[in-house]
């Protein structure tokens, strides 16, 4: 797996004014910064390096490809990049569908380039937090991928396939909202039909034996009418 370069951000942005803006806001925070214009340029360029930037701020339209496919093909390839999608589109679909494809954030044009520095110190802030070992309320939860297994405490939660991808999905994007479709889509890569109440059931026998551990925690929580969102305590 690549290493990432702390603190570096790629601007994938066709307006030159606009990236320039970003970039100056960026670098005077502390950020390295690199600006490419094309779509058809991002993958080549991340293919080259042997260490890649920590996020990437990707315009929707491009030139070449566009930014759901590039944010997609990065989410794959290189899942640990965070990103922050730009777009003069508002639509909801269009930033659901951003989301689901795998971005971190959304932000829409116009938009103050000192708001999209605030976004990356609070994107890069979850993704780092989630690089190393998972925690909740000061007590340690972390995950064995190759094991499929997740340790609270020391105590294995002795989950099912299906409930450690879910707590995986939800771990590696505190404070983000997945929507039922979404986690479905997570938890059964066969597109099988399944309703969304197999969900509820999922999530409620999660809840169940974390609860077995931290009886006086709730990090898995509820939105209502919307989904679910993992939320360790301060």
């Amino acid at each position: 797996m690549s290493r990432i370069t702390t603190d570096s951000v790629l601007i994938v942005e066709d307006e030159p004014k606009i990236a320039r803006l970003v970039a100056d806001y960026l670098e005077g925070s502390d950020y390295t910064t690199h600006h490419i214009d094309h779509g058809d340029a991002v993958l080549p360029w991340f293919e080259s390096l042997d260490a890649v930037p920590e996020l990437v701020l990707l315009d929707l339209m491009l030139p070449g490809t566009d930014g759901l496919t590039l944010c997609r093909e990065i989410r794959q390839r290189w899942p640990r990049i965070a990103i922050i999608m730009l777009t003069a589109r508002v639509e909801e679909v269009d930033r659901l569908l951003g989301l689901e494809l795998g971005a971190d954030d959304y932000i829409c044009k116009p938009f103050s380039p000192r708001e999209v520095v605030a976004r990356a110190r609070a994107v890069l802030r979850r993704s780092r937090a989630t690089d190393d070992t998972p925690h909740a309320g000061g007590t340690a939860l972390t995950l064995d991928d190759d094991g499929w297994c997740a340790m609270a405490d020391g105590h294995d939660l002795a989950l099912t396939a299906v409930e450690f991808q879910l707590l995986r999905v939800m771990m590696h994007s505190p404070g983000r909202i997945f929507s039922r479709e979404q986690l479905m889509d997570h938890m059964y890569r066969d597109h099988r039909i399944v309703s969304e109440r197999t969900v509820d059931s999922h999530v409620k026998k999660l809840r169940k034996k974390i609860a077995d551990i931290w009886p006086d925690r709730e990090i898995i929580r509820s939105v209502y009418g919307v989904g679910y969102k993992y939320q360790p305590e301060e």
